[in-house]
C-alpha cells in the first residue's frame, strides 16, 4: 500500500509540535514508521519546514505541498484544488488527513480524524470566519471519507449527532501520552516562574472554551480558608483569543502575587511543573480527548477534571470529576484533594494506571488496521 499523510501540522520535525493537531501527528507518524516497514508512505510538508527530511526512511518519501505563494490570496484554489491535483499525482492508494479536512476535489480513499467538535457545540467559542469550513470543508469531508478516526467515544458520538453519519464508518482510537522526559530540578522550574509556594496547575491555551475564569473564581473562594493561603495557582499555556478577561479578573480579585501565568512552556518545563504541582485542575467546557489529563497522572500528580464531554473517558475512575459550570463543585472538589492525604493517594496510584492504557504505539497499530481496512 501507498500511504499518504498530510503532515504540514508538525511545524518542527525534530522538536515536535507541543500541543494539538500536530503533537497528534508527530507521535502518530513517528510509531508508524516504528511498527511498519512492509507499506510505502509519502509525508507531506509545509515547504517553510526546514528539516523534514529526518522522517526519511527506506519506504518513506519526504513532499512538500507546492504553490505556497497562492495560499494567501487564493485560499481555496490552494487548499482544495491545487493540493488535491497534486496528490492524485503520487498515485497514493489512500490518503490520511489528520487534521479534519481533506481537499474536496482530490477523489481518492481517504482517512480523516476528527479530533473534536466543539465548534458545532458553540460557535461563540470560536473567532469568526469559519463558516466554509464548518458549513462545506468538514461535513463533505466526513461524508466522502473512506473511513473516520475518531480520538474518543465522545468525539464518536458527536460525528454521529452533528453529521449522521453511520456508526460503522467510525473507529475509535484513542491519543497517546508520550514518555516523560527527565525532568528538571524542582526548586529551577519553581524559580523560572517565580512560584513561591505550593501550586494548583492549569495547562491550556487561554481561551473561552478552556474556562480560566471559572477556574480562578474557584481558586479565589478557597482563599477564606487558612489551609489555601500558602497556594498559587499556575495557568500555563499561550494565549489563544478573547484572553483579556481573564487578566482583567485576576485584577479585579487583587490575584496578581497569587495567579502566575508563565505563557507558552517548552515540553521539559511542561513535564516538571506537572511533577511538582499539587493538583492539576483540567476544567474546561469541552474536549475532544484531554491529553494533559493523562500527561499529570503520569507524574503522579491527582487530577480535578470536568465531568462532561469527554473528560471522564479519559480521566476513567482516577480523577475527581466536578461541574465546571458550578464555581462551587469545582471548589469542592480541590478542596476535597488537598486536604485528604488518603484520598490523594489513591489517586495517584490510579492515576499512574489509569496513563499506562495510552500509548501512541497502539495508536498507531489501531490505525494501521483501519489502512488495512480500506
Amino acid at each position: 500500500m501507498k500511504i499518504g499523510i498530510d503532515c504540514r501540522t508538525i511545524l518542527d520535525p525534530k522538536h515536535g509540535e507541543l500541543a494539538g493537531v500536530g503533537h497528534y501527528t508527530k507521535f502518530l507518524v513517528e510509531n508508524l514508521l516504528k511498527i511498519d516497514s512492509q507499506n510505502k508512505y509519502v509525508l507531506f510538508f509545509d515547504p517553510r519546514v526546514g528539516d523534514a527530511e529526518s522522517y526519511k526512511r527506506k519506504n518513506v518519501t519526504i513532499k512538500y505541498f507546492p504553490h505556497l505563494e497562492r495560499k494567501k490570496y487564493l485560499p481555496f484554489v490552494h487548499s482544495h484544488l491545487l493540493i488535491a491535483r497534486f496528490l492524485q499525482k503520487q498515485k497514493l492508494n489512500l490518503f490520511h488527513s489528520p487534521a479534519s479536512t481533506v481537499p474536496l476535489a482530490y477523489p481518492g480513499k481517504s482517512v480523516v480524524t476528527i479530533h473534536d467538535l466543539a465548534i458545532y457545540h458553540k460557535p461563540e467559542w470560536f473567532p469568526k470566519g469559519q463558516k466554509f469550513s464548518t458549513r462545506i470543508a468538514v461535513p463533505q469531508t466526513v461524508r466522502r471519507a473512506s473511513k473516520i478516526i475518531a480520538v474518543s467515544e465522545y468525539t464518536k458520538k458527536d460525528i454521529i449527532k452533528y453529521f449522521g453519519i453511520p456508526d460503522d464508518k467510525i473507529t475509535v482510537v484513542h491519543n497517546g501520552v508520550e514518555e516523560a522526559p527527565t525532568t528538571k530540578n524542582k526548586e529551577d522550574v519553581k524559580k523560572k516562574f517565580n512560584i513561591t509556594q505550593n501550586f494548583i496547575l492549569s495547562v491550556s491555551t487561554l481561551q473561552p472554551r478552556k474556562n480560566i475564569e471559572g477556574l480562578i473564581e474557584a481558586f479565589d473562594s478557597l482563599r477564606s480558608s487558612s489551609a489555601f493561603k500558602d497556594y498559587q495557582l499556575v495557568i500555563a499555556g499561550n494565549k489563544g483569543w478573547n484572553y483579556e478577561s481573564i487578566f482583567q479578573l485576576v485584577k479585579e480579585l487583587a490575584l496578581t502575587k497569587k495567579v502566575i501565568f508563565t505563557g507558552y512552556i517548552s515540553k521539559n518545563d511542561k513535564f516538571s511543573l506537572l511533577k511538582e504541582a499539587s493538583l492539576l485542575v483540567f476544567p474546561s467546557f469541552y474536549e475532544g480527548f484531554g491529553l494533559s489529563i493523562l500527561e499529570a497522572m503520569q507524574q503522579g500528580t491527582p487530577v480535578v477534571t470536568s465531568k462532561i464531554t469527554s473528560m471522564p473517558e479519559v480521566a476513567g475512575e482516577a480523577g475527581l470529576l466536578v461541574d465546571p459550570y458550578k464555581e462551587a463543585s469545582m471548589a469542592r472538589g480541590i478542596k476535597k484533594v488537598l486536604t485528604d492525604e488518603q484520598l490523594q493517594q489513591r489517586m495517584i496510584k490510579s492515576g499512574l494506571i489509569q496513563a499506562k492504557k495510552f500509548s501512541w504505539r497502539v495508536c498507531a497499530e489501531r490505525t494501521l488496521r483501519v489502512y488495512q481496512g480500506i
